[in-house]
């Protein structure tokens, strides 16, 4: 483990080149040093891995991007749970995690691979008991969770802080329940990318559509005025 912390700090960070275009799409990585691998990007940071270290991974986050400090702190409260990764030393700016195999839902329907139940039954446990911890289970959609060997593993809890209600995974399961099991899984298709890009994104546009319909019915409730008290 000493080894790989000098790494990180002496030849990773240093050679690495990591920027935030845009808050809703991952970040970009123009540069990093070998033997280095990149293993993936989300909106706000970017996983690698040595491979010298193959079930270690390092989480760094983008210049100017927020959520470090919460998601070191998801992850003390969450401790250790078979459908979660574990914080096993934490840097500034970035974590070292133990690695998480499998392959995302959403690939999986690229793929034409068969998800089977328990993989959802598996992350609904884990959401569940992350909501034990004093955990908001957030942004829990089909990039977010994987398949391992049938089994169901939750990827990113990096949002799991935000107490607002967020309604992505239970949508999720009524698509799964209602068009992917009587349809798609006995058909075994392989959906191109460009059509979950399609999907994905109209499925965001919704959600910004119905909460500024939800924002303006509220609004519209605290401006009326109250009726009339008969006396």
């Amino acid at each position: 483990m000493n080894r790989l912390i000098e790494s990180i700090h002496q030849e990773l960070l240093p050679g690495l080149q990591i920027e935030s275009l845009d808050p809703h799409n991952p970040v970009v990585v123009h540069q990093f040093p070998p033997p280095w691998q990149l293993l993936g990007t989300g909106n706000y940071a970017a996983v690698f891995y040595h491979p010298d270290y193959p079930d270690l991974v390092v989480k760094i986050y983008a210049p100017g991007r927020p959520g470090f400090e919460e998601e070191r702190e998801v992850y003390c409260r969450l401790g250790s749970h078979p459908a979660f990764s574990e914080c096993v030393y934490s840097g500034e700016g970035f974590l070292v995690l133990k690695r998480l195999r499998g392959v995302t839902l959403y690939d999986c329907l690229h793929l034409g691979k068969r998800i089977p139940k328990q993989v959802i039954q598996d992350i609904d446990q884990a959401l569940d008991y992350a909501r034990s911890r004093g955990l908001y289970p957030h942004d829990v959609h089909g990039r977010n969770v994987m398949m391992f060997e049938g089994r169901g593993l939750v990827v990113d809890i990096s949002d799991f802080l935000h107490e607002e209600t967020c309604s992505k995974w239970d949508n999720l399961k009524r698509a799964y329940y209602w068009l992917y099991l009587p349809i798609l899984s006995p058909l075994r298709l392989r959906v191109p990318y460009f059509l979950l890009d399609i999907v994905r994104w109209g499925y965001r546009f919704y959600c910004r559509l119905t909460e500024r319909r939800s924002r303006s019915q509220t609004l519209k409730q605290s401006d009326s005025p109250g009726l009339p008290v008969k006396e």
